[in-house]
């Protein structure tokens, strides 16, 4: 087993590797490339998407400065809107479901380093994957945790740290994130 498929299987791998490293290179060039764009190069911006998700999808909408690891590890649905610097560390599966919107400084993060201090010393890690199912929102500067899923609908805090699963339709908000209510009929109106 290679170590990117013990990577993207949930075991313990090294970062170090030299196909992870040239993986994590080429997400770089491509994240660097860009930010580097300017706001009139739509179709320059969208080509440099497609290469870095691996996908021909052409309903995405992200504001720079935008990182993260692979980026092929990274599964987009329709109409994503992710707002300026939204980092996603995508050691594992990041599944961003249609119509899912990310506010700024959102991050979502899939490492996990070991808890004891001799294995972490090794450096090796782990990484449990993240689902953000449709029409979700995110707010501003929530942390995404590794493992979670947030069920469709729902809207997160701004701030908000999730550590756990949040199911579908609810409003939920805090470090750690919690349901404070659910998403009712007059939220539906504008």
């Amino acid at each position: 087993m290679t170590e990117k498929e013990k990577m993207l299987a949930g075991k313990l791998f090294d970062p170090a590797d030299k196909e992870l490293c040239r993986g994590r290179e080429r997400a770089r060039r491509l994240c660097r490339q860009f930010n580097l764009s300017t706001e009139t190069e739509k179709k320059l911006r969208l080509k440099i998407l497609q290469d870095l998700f691996q996908t021909q999808n052409t309903s995405l909408w992200i504001e720079p400065d935008f990182r993260c690891d692979y980026g092929d590890n990274i599964k987009l649905g329709k109409n994503v809107f992710m707002n300026f610097s939204c980092i996603i560390l995508d050691t594992a599966t990041v599944t961003l479901g249609d119509n899912v919107l990310l506010g700024p400084g959102v991050h979502i993060y899939t490492p996990l380093h070991p808890m004891d201090p001799d294995v972490r010393s090794t450096m090796i890690e782990s990484s449990k994957p993240v689902t953000i199912s449709d029409n979700v929102w995110i707010g501003g500067g929530a942390i995404i945790c590794p493992g979670v899923t947030i069920g469709a609908g729902s809207v997160i805090g701004a701030g908000s740290v999730v550590t756990k699963n949040i199911p579908d339709n609810v409003l939920a908000v805090g470090n750690p994130c919690r349901v404070i209510r659910s998403v009712k009929e007059t939220d539906k109106k504008p």
